[in-house]
């Protein structure tokens, strides 16, 4: 059974505003350096899904032409993805569901992704994916903007 539904979403001081159409209760995390080090718990889906009603132009951007993340330029928070990546189904939105005005983060199922070491192919598992494999340098790689 899908909980889709309409949520109101937006950062701390409330600069970066939006609406996006999904269930968060089935939410992802990635081993990535940047998703780790953003905390980022996100719900993806197609871009007509999320509607920005702020003024996106004052947002701040990172990352590349075909994955970039948005984050209130005020208070630092990050929003929201958007992007177009083949290998996870070509265009695509994802929220941080930590931003979500009327959901509990808490209640989300999460599903893992080791994206860390590019294993998209190995999809989605119950449970984390390590992010050091074994032999590997405990050295964190900086994510590049």
């Amino acid at each position: 059974m899908s909980n889709t539904k309409t949520h109101r979403g937006s950062c701390i001081c409330g600069h970066v505003q939006f609406e996006v159409d999904v269930d968060p209760t089935k939410a992802t995390m990635c081993n990535c350096t940047l998703c780790l080090k953003l905390g980022a718990r996100s719900i993806n889906g197609k871009p007509a899904q999320l509607r920005v009603l702020s003024d996106e132009t004052t947002h701040g951007r990172y990352g590349s032409d075909y994955a970039a993340r948005y984050f209130c330029k005020s208070c630092g928070t990050y929003c929201y993805g958007k992007g177009d990546i083949p290998e996870i189904g070509g265009p695509f939105m994802s929220v941080n569901i930590n931003t979500l005005d009327d959901f509990d983060a808490n209640e989300a199922t999460l599903m893992h992704w080791d994206g860390r070491h590019d294993n998209w192919q190995g999809g989605m598992k119950g449970s984390p994916w390590p992010v050091f494999r074994e032999g590997e340098s405990r050295t964190r790689i900086r994510a590049t903007a």
